[in-house]
């Protein structure tokens, strides 16, 4: 028998600032912590997949990294492509761009925390 993966099973992000970067979440997505966790990070209550922003791993040096997450795309999904994008944009939020359709639905880039790039689809 051969072992195999069923897919993605939890997804952090490594940032210099964890309290920031939740409140980044909480604040604009309206993400909300699941309960525990580990202290060096914070896991929100999303499914099917856990997302985490988290101190960085031992040997991680962002402050070298020219974009953190550079060849990773990280899609979000929401129940309104429209109207998150409009609370982004009047929130100051950095490199929102414009709609665009998809065949997974609307959907728009940002800057998040610490300069990722973030993708958002729904409906």
């Amino acid at each position: 028998m051969t072992a195999t993966v069923e897919g993605p099973d939890f997804i952090a992000l490594q940032v210099r600032d964890v309290p920031a970067a939740a409140a980044f979440f909480e604040e604009r997505l309206g993400l909300r912590r699941a309960p525990g966790g580990p202290a060096n990070a914070v896991v929100f209550a999303t499914g099917p997949i856990p997302f985490a922003v988290r101190e960085p791993l031992p040997g991680v040096d962002l402050d070298g990294a020219g974009q953190p997450g550079l060849g990773v795309a990280l899609w979000l999904r929401t129940t309104d492509a429209p109207a998150l994008r409009e609370q982004l944009v009047a929130a100051g939020t950095e490199g929102v761009t414009p709609l665009q359709a998809t065949p997974f639905g609307p959907s728009f880039s940002f800057t998040g925390p610490e300069g990722y790039r973030l993708t958002v689809h729904g409906d």
